[in-house]
């Protein structure tokens, strides 16, 4: 099968509800972060896009499942990000009833990207997120975004801290990644296309 085609690249709707989610029989890349871990700019990265994605200027304001078709062959789906203080009670609360709704439906997972901030150990929230994929039995690749803030020698520590404190078995690749730098692009994209 060709390679996927990034540049043919469309967003088609944001779901606000379990009703409004993309049930058809494309495979579904599911990007899930953090709201200031650089989503947008990992899926920026990703589709050779400068502001594909729509990077906020306020993070945790998106609370709603974004879908964008790539190459007519499967949806990336972009999660809202978690984990942000400043979101009022009932928003976090309607977060946190999409996600349930979402990972109780293990279909419309194909293959999880979780994006953590390889500068730093991952959060409870993380943790959370890391147990939400791997209670649907579906592949997850974690990606440690901005690896390129840290010393190359450190990137191969913070990946092995990151894989501990996630619990993930050696099945789980744990990828350094730069959205700036494009670093771990094609291996993420290589793993994308080998389950669609």
């Amino acid at each position: 099968m060709a390679q996927l085609n990034v540049n043919r690249a469309e967003f088609v709707k944001s779901a606000a509800s379990p009703e409004s989610f993309v049930r058809d029989m494309l495979p579904r890349i599911v990007f899930a972060g953090k709201s200031n871990v650089g989503k947008s700019s990992v899926l920026n990265r990703l589709l050779n896009r400068k502001n594909f994605a729509r990077v906020g200027a306020t993070p945790g304001k998106t609370v709603h499942v974004n879908y964008f078709r790539i190459d007519g062959r499967c949806w990336f789906v972009d999660l809202p990000g978690y984990g942000y203080a400043a979101v009022a009670k009932g928003e976090r609360d309607r977060w946190a009833g999409l996600m349930e709704s979402f990972f109780s439906q293990p279909e419309q997972i194909t293959l999880g990207v979780l994006i953590v901030d390889a500068r730093h150990a991952p959060t409870a929230d993380d943790v959370t997120m890391a147990r939400w994929f791997r209670s649907t039995g579906r592949p997850l690749v974690v990606a440690a975004n901005k690896c390129d803030k840290l010393a190359k020698t450190a990137v191969p520590g913070a990946v092995e801290a990151i894989r501990e404190a996630l619990g993930l078995g050696e099945e789980t690749a744990v990828l350094p990644f730069s959205a700036e730098k494009g670093t771990g692009r094609d291996e993420l994209l290589g793993m994308i296309n080998s389950v669609i």
